[in-house]
């Protein structure tokens, strides 16, 4: 199969190169993918499980790419629930080959079916950025109807479905970026925008959550709006701020089929927006890796077509 591999961390996204690769085996509850489309993060390459296995053993050549969509090849030993044949999407393993490839070995569970009306290209771009910003709201900060939040980095892949999921959920939305932001952050829900360029932070005034995926000097000074007993949360990195009478933590997305499915049913009711941008051929994908300049919504490799 063809797939997009990296050898050498030094040279880091310089150094992703298209090569020929054996198909991937099925493990027990394991399912083979013929990839679709696939989402990758461009600071995965900074990741140790980029490079080492679950027991920290080099595993070079490592393929990118941990969010898929596609359909089953082949089932593993063992694999319920999924059958031959079943367009689905989803999370590859964080320490094992990626999705940047034709084929990819995924444990089930990190799976959902995805329904026959949603392109590929969509589902690829929902996986992380969906569930990521479904557990920093709901299952970390716990926010609730009447409540406000406060979205850092709201037109961005993970705060743009943040804004839309919490707006639907009945709370204030607070959506902060660059002033070019402005409007695609409005028009996703957000009840008023911050400008973090030419607006004070603490315009902001007090909040019951801040959802952070920006960090630094930005997620600092935000533990200063969180009011007694709120929560700030991050994905940026810990935090060393802490709100003075509330909690500040920082998290790795999970996979979760449930809540997958129900993302996909929101976006087939009109319910969610995913902000997809360029999608590229597998051919073009490093380019696509060490692109500098900003893009409007994801950037989605197409591997196979429909």
């Amino acid at each position: 199969m063809r797939a997009i591999t990296v050898r050498d961390r030094a040279a880091g996204a310089a150094g992703l190169t298209l090569e020929d690769l054996p198909r991937p085996h099925a493990a027990e509850n394991d399912v083979i993918l013929r990839v679709h489309a696939a989402g990758f993060t461009r600071g995965e390459l900074d990741w140790p499980a980029s490079w080492t296995d679950r027991a920290g053993r080099d595993r070079t050549p490592s393929v990118p790419g941990h969010e898929v969509s596609g359909v089953v090849a082949e089932l593993g030993y063992g694999t319920t629930g999924l059958t031959v044949g079943q367009r689905v999407f989803g999370l590859t393993d964080w320490a094992r080959d990626g999705s940047l490839a034709e084929y990819v070995a995924v444990e089930a569970r990190n799976l959902a079916p995805l329904p026959a009306d949603i392109d590929h290209t969509v589902a690829a771009a929902l996986p992380i950025s969906g569930l990521t910003a479904w557990q920093g709201l709901f299952d970390h900060a716990a926010l609730g109807t009447g409540q406000t939040v406060l979205i850092h980095g709201a037109a961005g892949a993970v705060g743009s479905i943040a804004v839309q999921l919490a707006h639907e959920a009945g709370a204030r939305v607070i959506g902060s970026g660059r002033a070019a932001d402005r409007d695609t952050v409005l028009g996703l829900g957000a009840h008023a925008f911050l400008d973090l360029e030419a607006d004070r932070l603490e315009e902001a005034g007090q909040v019951d959550v801040v959802f952070d995926v920006i960090g630094g000097d930005i997620l600092d000074r935000s533990a200063a709006l969180v009011r007694a007993g709120g929560t700030l949360v991050t994905i940026a990195h810990p935090p060393t701020v802490h709100p003075d009478d509330g909690r500040a933590l920082f998290f790795v997305v999970e996979p979760d089929r449930a809540r997958l499915a129900d993302l996909a049913r929101r976006l087939r009711d009109g319910r969610l927006q995913v902000r997809v941008g360029e999608v590229r051929p597998l051919t073009e994908a490093a380019a696509a890796f060490t692109r500098k300049q900003r893009a409007a919504g994801r950037t989605i490799i197409r591997v196979t077509e429909d």
